[in-house]
């Protein structure tokens, strides 16, 4: 019996992270990274302290701008500062942080839910 799930074709899927950064869909990215339905990218800040509004633009500005932000803090989930929760919200942007293990798994299951979702990923 396979118990995969099924992923539509073209979709973004964490398939795994460690070692400084992640492979998805099998293809190994070096460092932090944004990662949507249809596309990965990378992403500059290597702690939390680095996240801000701006470096989140790219979820911002996307055309098809998703509803939930899985955020990966890192190796542990670190409170995230209230400017950077009112920015997103303010764009209509809902905000999950969390260990950036956790957030992996939480951005597939949303992602195969066909939720709106996006994860913005600091490696480990």
């Amino acid at each position: 019996m396979d118990i995969n799930p099924l992923i539509p074709a073209g979709r973004q899927v964490v398939m795994g992270y460690g070692d400084g950064g992640f492979t998805i869909t099998r293809i190994r990215w070096e460092g932090s990274v944004l990662v949507f339905p249809e596309r990965t990218t990378a992403w500059a800040p290597t702690s939390m302290a680095e996240v801000t509004a701006e470096a989140l633009a790219a979820v911002l500005a996307d055309e098809a701008r998703p509803e939930l932000l899985v955020l990966g803090c890192g190796r542990s989930m670190v409170a995230v500062p209230g400017p950077l929760r009112t920015a997103l919200r303010e764009a209509g942007v809902k905000l999950e942080a969390m260990d950036t293990g956790a957030a992996c798994r939480t951005y597939n299951v949303l992602l195969i839910e066909g939720r709106s979702v996006a994860a913005a990923l600091i490696a480990v």
